[in-house]
């Protein structure tokens, strides 16, 4: 009888499910979760997002912790999700469009679209990291995942986290965490996959570009300029009013400098409250039996090969522009043109400080960054339109 209730004992702990016959899986998960807790505490890669992100995935990984638990029922004919366990009640937030939005709600609190206004054709090189999207999108298709599925792996390419996590919870939810951890990923990564491709489609001689001080922006224009952008973005691609309205409402709080706690609020404490609840949802859905499969591995390849291709067609678009100028513009800050706001600006800073220390780009390379921002979002928008 002792033996016997040892074993019952021993069954009824999550040590026994790791000798189950998927049990493999969530060990790997833990590990990988530890692996991302040391990037993000000792390698300070994306700390903010992959603290909450690596220890969800460590929580829902433990056999048995009830965290996160997913049922399926047929109602009237019609099959139904709903989620339980505390990540469960908190990933509604993600599957109802709740988080990502709020989120550029602070990003557009602490955004200063000022040099875009001073240099509106900035907007060319952010429209032309957007390309990456598109390419990726097809080859996700050549690959075998449908239209939907395609076009959240796509996304990826606007290298911007909150905008793919909104796309894959609305067009492929069962990828969401492989999409999420992707983006978040290539985004820490800027500093590292950015400049070998900078430098293999430029030349040290492009790279030296000194561009001209670029000119004073009015409040005036700073205060008109979200108004407008939401009037213009939303007619024309009216699946874009989530991220594109709360972008330039926090970019309107912020210019109109007579709400300063508003300002502070936005951009400080809801937008690391709200970083945390969407970083535990993300982990949340990396249980190791649906996240370790073929399909993952090739959202991870894909994600690269899109980040990759939007900032190679950035800086194409910067050496057209550089051409089309006489030479006044730096062909590098086309690679900003990717919406990791600002790591990719300051990248093209430092490569161009690399070859000239007084050269000064970070300004310059900040109007096509936003302009990814609003690009990135734009693109996820049509896609919406075309597969929601």
């Amino acid at each position: 009888m002792m033996f016997e209730a040892l074993i019952d004992f021993f069954k009824s702990t999550g040590l026994y499910f790791f000798f189950q016959e998927d049990g493999w899986k969530y060990a790997v998960m833990m590990i990988i979760s530890l692996v991302l807790l040391y990037l993000a505490v000792f390698k300070k890669f994306e700390p903010y997002l992959l603290i909450p992100i690596g220890f969800a995935m460590l929580l829902v990984n433990i056999p048995n912790s009830g965290m996160f638990i997913e049922t399926t029922k047929l109602v009237d004919g019609v099959e139904t999700t709903s989620y339980s366990g505390l990540l469960g009640y908190l990933y509604y937030g993600v599957k109802l469009g709740i988080y990502p939005p709020l989120i550029f709600l602070g990003i557009g609190a602490t955004t200063d679209f000022g040099p875009l206004i001073a240099n509106p054709k900035s907007m060319l090189l952010g429209a032309a990291a957007q390309i990456g999207i598109f390419i990726t999108f097809i080859g996700a298709l050549l690959l075998g995942f449908n239209g939907a599925e395609s076009a959240s792996i796509g996304i990826i390419g606007g290298a911007d986290g909150p905008t793919s996590i909104l796309l894959a919870s609305r067009l492929a939810p069962h990828l969401l965490g492989a999409i999420s951890i992707a983006a978040y990923s290539y985004m820490a990564l800027v500093p590292i996959i950015q400049p070998p491709i900078i430098k293999l489609i430029t030349t040290k001689k492009e790279r030296a570009i000194k561009m001209e001080q670029l000119r004073e922006v009015h409040q005036t224009e700073k205060i008109i300029f979200p108004i407008l952008v939401t009037i213009l973005c939303i007619t024309f691609v009216p699946s874009s009013a989530p991220i594109i309205g709360m972008l330039m409402l926090g970019n309107l709080i912020k210019e109109s400098n007579i709400v300063p706690n508003l300002t502070k609020m936005a951009g400080d404490s809801l937008l690391y409250i709200i970083t945390i609840l969407l970083g535990l949802s993300i982990g949340a859905t990396t249980m190791g039996s649906s996240f370790l499969t073929l399909e993952t591995l090739m959202i991870v390849g894909l994600g690269l090969i899109a980040f990759s291709v939007a900032t190679a067609s950035g800086v194409l678009g910067g050496k057209i522009m550089c051409k089309l100028t006489n030479g006044k513009v730096n062909p590098m800050i086309g690679a900003a043109g990717v919406s990791a706001v600002p790591m990719a600006a300051r990248v093209v800073h430092i490569e161009g400080q690399k070859i000239d220390p007084t050269n000064y780009l970070l300004m310059h390379a900040m109007g096509p960054n936003v302009a990814g921002v609003i690009g990135s979002a734009i693109a996820a928008g049509l896609l919406l339109m075309f597969f929601a």
